[in-house]
């Protein structure tokens, strides 16, 4: 759905922007400027700061752990060479690679990968930071190069959790922003921009820019208006309605790597009925929402995965609830709401979610339901969607973590922290937890996909698709990298 502003404001913000960028990217040479829909997390504590993907995008540049993810979805070796798995799958021993350096120029040593993998693992205090690596029951160092990490319990997906970052040892993580990856932080200016620059002592391939500004821009059309000026070089995650008045910008288009969906909070009084779920599911055509706020652009799906995580995508689920208004209303009307109504609460700096939820309204109309739009800042999404479970439905898309099917599939556990949706199935919770306990490989991979078809078919939420992610840049600038995962890489960013 296009959005239009009044022909003046229109002009004054192409005045003001032009007026600021003269029609010119404001980056030259090595330097750059790139969008972003919403501010980092107010810590920047990579334990901690988990509330956004968007945060998580940023920090991937930062930050990097034993092993980290490539543009073909593998895990390569990073601050670790390599590793070694017991044939139980509960013991992992990693060898560090020599020469890595933190951003204040200290070498990384046995005694930091203990500390931040003890910490993220809570062994100390108890309480988990990063619940990915919540499994680990003990890290110690064997030697000047060998850290041995032992699990609670077989995890044959735990290497996957690895991507956790390694901090120096005895720095406050939450006033220190200091890592390894191929950019150190310089500074930051609330709701405004954030500052990286190139770290020349990187053990990697060095990043081309020798800066990056991170501007922060919540205003979709505020967005557009800056890349049409030249105010910013870059702007990802975009939805099809801003690229289409982007004129003969560069744009490239990938997927977003999320599950985007009506997603449904099952401690709301209808929701708990598995039949008010599945008549949403059949009321809902998810391919007239992709034609109708995307222009088309788009991959349906159908449960809890991505076509990206290629093994665990089960294709078969994208069409079990095919549109069906007449037996959504039956359904309705035998669980006993002909009359429903709810509120669907919606960041609105999320123009892709926001354009998704209007299509989705006049679709339940069409079978009696009426649902209202509440947008809110993503600070407040976050805090009463997200933290607060204080909502009725949102849509939103779920990214993965790392590269595991844990990493999409462990939040529908009952008890889980991130269990947002409050759904609750012991059939689920029962399948998921043999998956996780095997290490076999393919009866893994099995039990993964059962998780995923148990919540298709009770209806835990209504699934949309995955997003196309649209990438503009100034047409100068190259070396966009898509990942099978929602970061975002700065490092090989150039001009031409």
């Amino acid at each position: 759905m296009k959005r239009f502003l009044s022909f003046l404001l229109v002009l004054a913000m192409t005045a003001a922007l032009c007026a600021c960028g003269g029609g010119k990217s404001q980056s030259s040479g090595s330097e750059f400027t790139v969008g972003i829909s919403a501010d980092l997390d107010t810590s920047l504590d990579p334990h901690v700061s988990s509330s956004s993907a968007g945060t998580r995008e940023v920090l991937f540049n930062i930050f990097e752990g034993l092993v980290k993810p490539d543009t073909e979805g593998n895990l390569i070796p990073a601050i670790a060479e390599d590793y070694t798995v017991n044939d139980t799958a509960d013991v992992y021993t990693y060898t560090l690679r020599e020469g890595v350096r933190f951003h204040n120029g200290n070498p990384v040593t046995v005694g930091d990968v203990v500390f931040s993998l003890s910490r993220a693992a809570g062994l100390e205090t108890g309480d988990p930071l990063v619940a990915d690596v919540a499994a680990i029951a003990d890290v110690r160092a064997e030697g000047e190069r060998t850290v041995v990490v032992t699990l609670k319990a077989p995890d044959t997906e735990f290497n996957s959790h690895m991507t956790v970052a390694i901090i120096p040892e005895g720095i406050d993580p939450a006033r220190e922003v200091v890592g390894t990856g191929p950019f150190r932080f310089v500074s930051r200016t609330p709701q405004e921009s954030v500052v990286l620059e190139r770290f020349d002592d990187y053990w990697g391939e060095k990043a081309v820019p020798s800066k990056v500004t991170l501007k922060v821009i919540p205003d979709a059309q505020t967005m557009v208006m800056s890349l049409r000026s030249g105010a910013i070089d870059l702007a990802a995650r975009l939805s099809s309605s801003q690229v289409s008045s982007l004129g003969d910008l560069k744009v490239i288009e990938g997927c977003n790597n999320i599950v985007q969906a009506l997603y449904l909070n099952n401690d709301f009084e209808p929701f708990r009925d598995i039949r008010v779920r599945q008549a949403l599911c059949y009321a809902i055509d998810k391919q007239k929402v992709i034609d109708l706020s995307a222009d088309g652009h788009g991959t349906p799906l159908g449960s809890s995965m991505f076509p990206a995580f290629g093994k665990y995508f089960v294709p078969g689920l994208t069409d079990y609830y095919k549109p069906d208004p007449a037996k959504a209303k039956a359904l309705l009307k035998e669980a006993g709401y002909e009359k429903l109504s709810f509120t669907i609460t919606v960041a609105s700096n999320m123009p892709m979610h926001v354009d998704a939820a209007q299509v989705i309204v006049e679709q339940l109309r069409e079978v009696g339901v009426d649902a209202k739009i509440n947008q809110v800042e993503w600070a407040a999404w976050y805090k009463e969607v997200y933290s607060g479970r204080n909502y009725e439905a949102t849509v939103v898309g779920l990214d993965a973590h790392g590269l595991a099917a844990s990493d999409m599939l462990a939040r529908f556990q009952s008890d889980h922290a991130k269990n947002f949706v409050n759904f609750r199935s012991e059939e689920y919770d029962e399948t998921y937890a043999k998956a996780i306990a095997t290490v076999d490989g393919d009866a893994q991979t099995a039990l993964f996909k059962q998780c995923e078809t148990i919540l298709t078919e009770q209806a835990a939420n209504v699934y949309l698709q995955d997003v196309a992610d649209f990438v503009v840049m100034q047409k100068d600038v190259t070396g966009w990298r898509f990942y099978p995962l929602y970061v975002m890489d700065l490092s090989t960013l150039t001009r031409v």
